[in-house]
């Protein structure tokens, strides 16, 4: 009967892990319910990157806000959304993504230059809290069920 017991006991235990594992949000449905990506959340739809982003990953995706987009210039999220520029958001949206899960503890105290989707390098210095290009990580390490998101202050842009 203690056997039957530690068994169950075992099992309340392992069971809601799992099941938090399991109900974990892939990164759009998280940066959905988080409220303030609403302009990355429209971006990733316009660009047709949604099916993307919910796949299997993983994905290190660095987040802009919606207060990043607001610093760019008057009429550049608008104009990136239009149909006729949606190679040009593709490219700056894939910019933000590196692929597989970075979490700050793996690159804390380093300076690197990584590949992100887009094709180009992303300068990442983790030396003095972490700067990515010329953004700043205001919120390191929100664990999604396909990656990990990094919220940015600024929207990054490739070089080319």
């Amino acid at each position: 009967m203690k056997f039957v017991q530690k068994l169950v006991f075992a099992l309340l235990l392992v069971l809601p892990l799992s099941a938090a594992k399991a109900g974990q949000k892939d990164i759009v449905d998280t940066a959905v319910g988080a409220g303030s990506f609403g302009t990355l959340v429209a971006a990733v739809q316009a660009a047709g990157l949604v099916d993307t982003l919910k796949g299997e990953g993983p994905f290190t995706v660095f987040a802009p806000t919606d207060e990043a987009f607001a610093k760019l210039p008057e009429g550049t999220v608008e104009n990136l959304l239009k149909p006729e520029n949606k190679d040009q958001l593709v490219a700056i949206l894939t910019y933000h993504v590196v692929p597989g899960k970075v979490m700050s503890s793996d690159i804390a105290g380093k300076k690197a230059e990584v590949a992100s989707v887009e094709g180009s390098k992303i300068s990442v210095d983790a030396t003095d809290g972490v700067k990515v290009d010329n953004a700043s990580v205001v919120t390191a390490d929100i664990e999604t069920s396909n990656g990990v998101i990094h919220v940015i202050d600024t929207v990054i842009i490739p070089k080319s």
